[in-house]
């Protein structure tokens, strides 16, 4: 690529808000220019805040068995605690996207992933379940903002580049959290308690902020008239559907990180250190999934990757569901995984593209929506599993993939 090429691109910088506001981002002057070796250190620094965030996530996700049992929890006590996630994501997703237009994403996505590091090392100092739950609250809290401010530099990247690379983007994201787990287990085995092992990916987290944070996409967010938006308007209604797609997925994808090392432990009964297995498999083939999302949306297309991720999640969790042994569960975590791992990078670009609505505004819908099954589904499955058991409760969220496929032909926008 020329620095001559880069130039013709100007119109490309002109940016809209990822937020609840129309406005017209205008980015820092010296991008206009700027070197390919110099957009390539933009989109470095961009994904190491992607991988901070799923780093922190799966430290706690790898922790929870050890908590689980130093505050004698049963399912249904773990699944009323982890609940306060999503109140402090519902909590905060009306106010992340007018943050991030006031003080604008680069500054926004620094604070909200030191928070919410922050946050993830005072976990480990919970002596009961109030404190538990009062730390995920504001884990929660902190994820959203950093959610909405993270995925509004991976848009303003991707359009610097001139083409997709958001499905990356999210394959760092699980990269780190295939990380998270290797570091958990190593921990593990150093009979580490969680909190001194918060901590230490706490400071890993602060780290990467420092080495980072100049290089992400600086954009002044404008208000395109001084007309008030009204803090709760219709949406769109096929931002509407893109979302619920996204929910089943992320429900799924959720699941895999909060439960996956309990049911290798009680249902599959895996021996010590194995019971990671599970999860392990899971990440490494979403990740992988993620990393080669892009080449195949451009040779199948959208709706079938999408159909087929649904279906292979489906699949995916039935065979763990009806084989709960060691080898068929951990193929159908890896069937998971792949499933899962191309359906949301992929409703992000197509909301991006809406015709009507900025790119931005429509981001914001889908993801926030999305990221709710991520948050809601794990503690749904306490309650189903203190009912009907862990197997019951995963053979329901394989329902999810179904509804997947069947929907995915019905939206227009998905083509």
């Amino acid at each position: 690529m020329q620095l001559h090429s880069l130039k013709n691109r100007k119109p490309l910088l002109r940016l809209n808000f990822i937020g609840s506001f129309r406005a017209q981002g205008k980015i820092k002057k010296s991008f206009r220019n700027a070197k390919v070796s110099y957009l390539n250190r933009v989109r470095i620094a961009v994904s190491s805040f992607y991988f901070g965030m799923g780093l922190c996530f799966a430290t706690w996700a790898s922790r929870i068995p050890d908590i689980r049992v130093a505050l004698d929890l049963s399912d249904a006590d773990l699944g009323s605690i982890l609940f306060a996630l999503p109140v402090g994501q519902l909590t905060m997703m009306a106010f992340s996207g007018k943050l991030v237009t006031r003080f604008g994403s680069h500054r926004l996505v620094v604070l909200s992933l030191g928070m919410y590091a922050f946050c993830m090392t005072n976990l480990g100092l919970a002596t009961n379940a109030w404190q538990l739950a009062l730390g995920l609250y504001l884990f929660g809290m902190f994820g959203n903002m950093n959610n909405i401010a993270v995925n509004t530099q991976g848009v303003y990247t991707e359009q610097l580049f001139n083409r997709t690379i958001m499905a990356s983007f999210h394959g760092v994201w699980s990269f780190a959290g295939f990380t998270g787990a290797l570091v958990g287990l190593g921990m593990m085995a150093l009979d580490l308690t969680p909190h001194h092992h918060f901590i230490i990916v706490g400071i890993m987290t602060w780290i990467l902020i420092a080495l980072n944070y100049k290089f992400l996409v600086k954009a002044k967010e404008k208000r395109k008239s001084t007309e008030k938006k009204k803090l709760f308007s219709k949406p769109d209604t096929a931002l509407i559907w893109l979302g619920i797609i996204g929910f089943g997925s992320m429900a799924s994808e959720g699941i895999m990180f909060d439960w996956s090392g309990i049911y290798f432990k009680d249902i599959v009964q895996a021996p010590g250190p194995l019971i990671i297995l599970g999860y392990t498999s899971f990440m490494i083939m979403m990740a992988t999934g993620r990393f080669l999302g892009d080449g195949m949306i451009n040779k199948f297309g959208r709706k079938s990757v999408i159909q087929t991720g649904g279906i292979l999640i489906s699949t995916g969790l039935f065979t763990a569901v009806f084989l709960p042994f060691l080898v068929p569960s951990t193929i159908g975590f890896m069937l998971v995984g792949l499933g899962v791992s191309t359906i949301v990078p992929t409703l992000y670009s197509i909301a991006g593209k809406h015709p009507t609505i900025p790119p931005g505004e429509a981001l914001t819908a889908v993801s926030s929506v999305s990221f709710l099954g991520f948050l809601m589904g794990p503690p749904v499955i306490g309650y189903i599993a203190e009912l009907f058991g862990l197997r019951f409760s995963f053979a329901f969220i394989g329902i999810f993939g179904i509804i997947i496929a069947f929907l995915v032909p019905r939206i227009k926008v998905i083509q």
